[in-house]
């Protein structure tokens, strides 16, 4: 079984990174009829600054606030790997998590998070992004790695290429002009994450979109695009 061209699926640390990074590309596709599917691999349960907030109440908000935004922006599915924010690493466990959906969604597209960003930046998005680079390349291809997903009827798949948002290089810039108004109501729905304040929420993702594609005139995404040779 091969894939559908129409197939993205969308791997984050945390919910809310996709919608910050590539809500608008997300929406656009779904308008244009392809299918997204999410693996969200940890629970956000210590993304607050509120004191009196607990990580068990937290996870539960944020995995609701995660469904809210996927259905905003026609989410089919959504996976949640919950693991505890903060704990991810490069295992053989998690790995194969993201293999077996990969096998399972058999997507055209994989969108993630750009594990080689310099200097600072979250360990649980370094840590995904270079699992899931090794997740595509080469164990969802090769069919004698996880042999028991073969045994589950998850065959072998080779993904086409892979937009990874939040890189600093980035090469490929997707016009967000007519989805803008989409990402922002799905980051909206992240309350715990961006408050109530939706005028100071869009000011700031306009400004950032309108700098991204300053040089063709537009408001833009980017992304660092790598198309993997069949």
């Amino acid at each position: 079984m091969e894939e559908s061209d129409n197939s993205v699926l969308v791997v984050t640390a945390h919910p809310d990174d996709a919608e910050i990074g590539a809500g608008g590309t997300l929406a656009r596709w779904a308008a244009e009829g392809r299918e997204l599917n999410y693996v969200v691999c940890t629970n956000g349960d210590k993304g607050s600054g509120d004191f009196d907030m607990i990580p068990e109440k937290l996870a539960q908000v944020r995995r609701q606030e995660q469904l809210a935004a996927a259905t905003a922006l026609g989410v089919k599915e959504v996976i949640f790997l919950d693991y505890p924010d903060g704990s991810l690493e490069d295992t053989p466990e998690f790995r194969g998590r993201l293999v077996r959906a990969i096998r399972k969604f058999r997507p055209h597209t994989v969108v993630s998070t750009d594990p080689y960003r310099k200097y600072i930046w979250h360990r649980d998005h370094r840590i995904t992004g270079r699992v899931v680079l090794d997740a595509i390349f080469p164990y969802a291809r090769d069919h004698l790695s996880y042999p028991e997903l073969m045994k589950e009827g998850l065959l072998p798949h080779k993904v086409n290429e892979v937009y990874l948002w939040a890189a600093e290089e980035p090469n490929t810039f997707i016009n967000i002009n007519d989805t803008l108004a989409t990402k922002l109501a799905a980051l909206a729905c992240h309350v715990s994450q961006v408050g109530s304040d939706t005028v100071g929420l869009e000011e700031r993702m306009r400004s950032r979109a309108s700098l991204l594609g300053e040089s063709k005139g537009i408001l833009a995404e980017a992304f660092h695009r790598i198309e993997i040779l069949r």
